[in-house]
């Protein structure tokens, strides 16, 4: 993301030094995904996640795109008494989160689902165990708008709905991409900003840290 006055590399690194120890097993997953390449929030992104849920103070959250587990691990971590469902859809991540849950009593309050999170199944299994006070998206950015679509009819009365990666790399005040594919998923991302911004059932502010953070608040 392009530096700016307010947040930059130095101020980053500033807050993260600030920030409490971390726990050996959260180091382990942020180390693990780092060497194989696999998206995870980063560790400012993700406390301001967690802050926002400790104000919300959710009793249940439903997280699309669970990777190796890392987040929801987070979330349970923050918040004592939430129970969190959380759907992937990729074999090699579902084993990877499930040995990484299995090795903590945090687990205990998550439930991950299996499967396309826009198909039916999933869908109706995500219903069957909602409703949600809030939802987090972090998972094919192309697909944004059809997940919240598909999942806010699950949210309680003035539910959240938290979407990462709503600046992708500041992607997203670049005029000219020379990658076609990358090109196209910037767009598709703006286009989901602009709709959400001017969603008449949600309120929405887009908060610029880590790689972009929408906050939607279910009037």
């Amino acid at each position: 993301m392009p530096e700016g006055p307010a947040m930059n590399g130095p101020v980053e690194a500033y807050i993260e030094q600030l920030m409490q120890k971390k726990d050996p097993l959260f180091e382990e997953m942020a180390s693990f995904a780092k060497s194989e390449h696999i998206p995870i929030m980063d560790p400012i992104g993700m406390e301001t996640l967690c802050q926002l849920l400790r104000i919300q103070k959710p009793e249940s959250v439903l997280e699309i795109g669970t990777a190796i587990g890392y987040s929801a691990l987070k979330m349970a971590d923050a918040l004592p008494d939430v129970k969190i469902v959380t759907i992937e859809r990729e074999e090699e991540r579902v084993a990877q989160a499930n040995a990484y849950f299995a090795r903590t009593p945090l687990s205990r309050r998550i439930r991950l689902l299996k499967g396309d999170a826009l198909s039916s199944d999933v869908i109706q299994k995500a219903r069957e165990l909602g409703p949600y006070d809030a939802i987090f998206i972090d998972a094919a950015k192309g697909q944004y708008r059809n997940f919240f679509d598909s999942f806010t009819p699950l949210l309680r009365e003035k539910g959240c709905v938290y979407t990462d990666n709503v600046l992708f790399k500041g992607l997203v005040v670049q005029d000219f991409i020379a990658k076609k594919q990358v090109s196209n998923l910037v767009r598709k991302i703006r286009s989901y900003n602009e709709w959400l911004m001017q969603h008449e059932q949600f309120i929405t502010a887009i908060f610029p840290v880590g790689d972009g953070l929408a906050v939607s608040i279910k009037r």
